[in-house]
């Protein structure tokens, strides 16, 4: 067995005397900026450059508000999502502020490192700087990974632990060190306390090398350890979990049995893995899924292709949303690239998909630019998007809107508040002094607790996802001023329900057009209608 310890700044060049060729270091600065590794840092370079040049548009999303209100409440666990996001908005505003630009610098940084990662890969796996610009062109194009990029979400930390565990499997298996396995712990640990989907990819990257020769690595120790390490990670947000009676498989069952969100059969999810990550780039990555099966030089590698496989069908089995994938995908760009690098060497016939191939993907990217990333004002992309004949993805059942959910859900939020503010200042003193604020969603939870205190406005409560965790607080319920609440429904737990204003955001989801109600004398006290008031979905 040889053991590859290679450095990856090294490159083959021609010796200097033109016979045969040379191993040596690509040193100094003149050296790195030809290098495969420089084009990579070029690409990540790209996409910093934009989410830094746009971040600041359309407002905060609905979901960037919630995190925002979770890092006030900093715990291990929350009711819909892993702890780490609220620890990153907790330090994001800490180091930064809390304006769109600091609130989304993490991200953009992310989005950027998972490209890097994603050249990396390419490298590792033999492919030289036209298989890592094709693999990372493909990194920029589909409007899924702007879009993740361009907010505060887990989404976009998640390809990193992805990624991060398959490079340490590509590193046990290239250079046949399992000691690399421990790395691979570290991250599937804390990708676990990201987002706990990080499960399905850890099964399906632990199930790929039982599925192949390198099931021998379970007969080692490190692979243990690796295991040993993630659980000790991740052990935090369990005992949070079991202490809360596991909150988050009840919120996911709920999902589930609300149907929710939109679920596809197999093959209009597989239709919608191509259209997601456009159809120019299926080419590259489905190159690569060719590279880990059948290509002699990525056979070796084929636990890779076996984990893509697996998660692909977990999410068909489970009716995710068609993103949920979309971490999984930079590993088939790096072996797409480095396939259609080697094969273009050989297949002189066809050498012009060389400038071909990533001319189209550009191309195609440039078109459906503004879909991920705001750089239109909302009338022009709503223009652009209707020259196009292009109808948003519909991901859940209930989001309707002029926008894509992704962009609606960024509107309506700083006007809400000031509606809210005027109501609650125009309440008599002796009501507003024990006036409470109660929203339906979290988003407008949210809203008020970051727009809000500055308008003079005390923090919300709301039973929806983590909010109900943290109560009613001091309020009785003699007065309360609700956000997305039926009037039908609270007719009967109120003495009266007066309408005090009616709320229609042009650019924000349907949903947001509602009427603000102000319910006075709740007939039971509010620390009992609270359990009632429990919503998770």
């Amino acid at each position: 067995m040889t053991n590859d310890k290679s450095n990856p700044l090294l490159e083959a060049t021609p010796s200097a005397s033109g016979g045969g060729s040379a191993l040596r270091a690509n040193s100094g600065p003149q050296g790195f900026i030809a290098s495969s590794l420089a084009v990579a840092f070029y690409f990540a370079g790209a996409i910093l450059l934009a989410h830094l040049l746009t971040k600041g548009r359309y407002g905060y999303f609905r979901d960037e508000l919630y995190f925002l209100a979770c890092g006030e409440h900093l715990a291990w666990g929350y009711v819909d999502c892993a702890p780490s996001i609220a620890l990153v908005a907790w330090l994001s505003r800490a180091l930064f502020g809390d304006s769109l630009h600091a609130i989304r610098f993490f991200p953009a940084v992310a989005s950027a490192a998972t490209v890097l990662l994603t050249g990396l890969i390419a490298r590792e796996l033999g492919g030289k700087r036209f298989a890592v610009a094709l693999a990372c062109s493909c990194m920029l194009v589909p409007s899924v990974n702007l879009i993740i990029g361009s907010m505060l979400t887990m989404n976009v930390f998640e390809p990193l632990f992805w990624m991060g565990c398959a490079y340490c499997t590509l590193l046990v298996i290239k250079r046949e060190n399992p000691k690399y396995f421990l790395w691979f712990g570290v991250l599937a640990g804390l990708g676990l306390e990201n987002k706990h989907s990080m499960i399905f990819f850890g099964f399906a990257l632990v199930a790929g090398l039982l599925l192949t020769c390198d099931r021998r690595y379970f007969a080692d120790q490190w692979i243990w350890i690796a295991g040993a390490i993630a659980l000790v990670i991740f052990l935090p947000n369990l005992i949070w979990q079991y202490q809360h009676n596991w909150p988050t498989l009840e919120d996911l069952s709920n999902v589930k049995r609300m149907h929710k969100n939109v679920e596809l059969p197999p093959l209009p999810f597989l239709g919608q893995q191509i259209m997601m990550m456009l159809p120019t780039t299926l080419p590259v990555w489905g190159a690569g899924l060719w590279f880990f099966f059948f290509d002699r030089n990525g056979r070796r590698y084929r636990a890779l292709g076996w984990a893509f496989v697996i998660v692909l069908s977990v999410m068909m089995v489970l009716k995710g949303k068609d993103y949920y994938l979309a971490p999984a995908y930079p590993m088939l760009f790096a072996a797409g690239g480095v396939f259609w690098e080697r094969g273009l060497e050989v297949w002189r016939r066809i050498r012009w998909l060389k400038v071909a191939l990533p001319l189209v993907i550009a191309l195609s990217g440039a078109v459906v630019l503004p879909l991920g990333l705001p750089i239109l004002p909302v009338e022009s992309f709503l223009r652009y998007v209707e020259m196009l004949g292009m109808q948003p993805v519909k991901r859940e059942v209930g989001h309707v809107g002029v926008l894509p959910q992704y962009y609606g859900d960024r509107f309506g939020w700083p006007e809400m508040v000031a509606t809210v503010a005027k109501i609650y200042h125009g309440l008599p003193p002796e009501e507003r002094a024990k006036a409470a604020i109660l929203a339906g969603n979290y988003g407008e939870a949210g809203a008020i607790d970051f727009f809000g205190p500055r308008l003079g406005l005390p923090k919300a409560i709301s039973g929806h996802q983590t909010y109900y965790f943290w109560g009613p607080r001091e309020y009785a319920g003699e007065v309360l001023i609700l956000l997305q609440y039926n009037r039908e429904r609270v007719g009967s737990h109120c003495q009266s329900v007066e309408d005090a204003a009616v709320l229609t955001p042009p650019y924000a989801m349907a949903e947001e057009h509602y009427t603000i109600l102000i319910c006075r004398g709740l007939k039971q006290p509010l620390q009992e209608l609270w359990p009632r008031l429990k919503h998770w979905n």
